[in-house]
């Protein structure tokens, strides 16, 4: 089976992703799912502005749910980025892993989102309540480390 990789500005239905991932496949006894929305960040932050490469994000995206898939030997792997000015509140990325048992489906998971942090090409800018436009969001170490865990 191949992974379900979109890129895209509209939003989504987790519970309708997680149905059509599912949907029909009894060898699957376990599903992880994770949500990433936009927070407020301590009430100073009204949105996130996510740009993307088209094309080279879908396929890096696709490269990392293919290793995911084979490594942690998944049953069915959905990852969803959005890309656009989203406010807080809304959803930004979901992944979704599907497994005969639940430690495959929440390494999985896990795994995607690590190197979805530091190796999609995403960047992101804030913009604040005041109404300003702050800088562009630099990577965090954190999210090097984390992925180093993987190795």
């Amino acid at each position: 089976m191949q992974p379900t990789v979109r890129v895209q500005a509209k939003d989504f239905d987790a519970a309708e992703e997680t149905r059509r991932l599912t949907e029909g496949d009894r060898s699957i006894g376990a599903v992880v799912a994770f949500t990433g929305l936009c927070r407020d960040d301590g009430g100073t932050l009204a949105a996130l502005e996510l740009e993307h490469y088209p094309g080279m994000a879908e396929a890096e995206i696709t490269r990392i749910a293919k290793i995911a898939m084979e490594r942690f030997g998944l049953l069915g792997l959905t990852a969803i980025h959005r890309h656009g000015k989203i406010t807080t509140g809304e959803n930004i990325v979901l992944v979704i892993a599907a497994s005969s048992h639940r430690q495959a489906a929440f390494d999985g998971a896990n795994f995607v989102m690590d190197y979805l942090k530091t190796s999609a090409p995403f960047w992101k800018k804030e913009h604040g309540k005041d109404g300003s436009a702050g800088d562009w969001v630099a990577a965090k170490t954190t999210d090097d480390t984390a992925k180093d865990k993987w190795r």
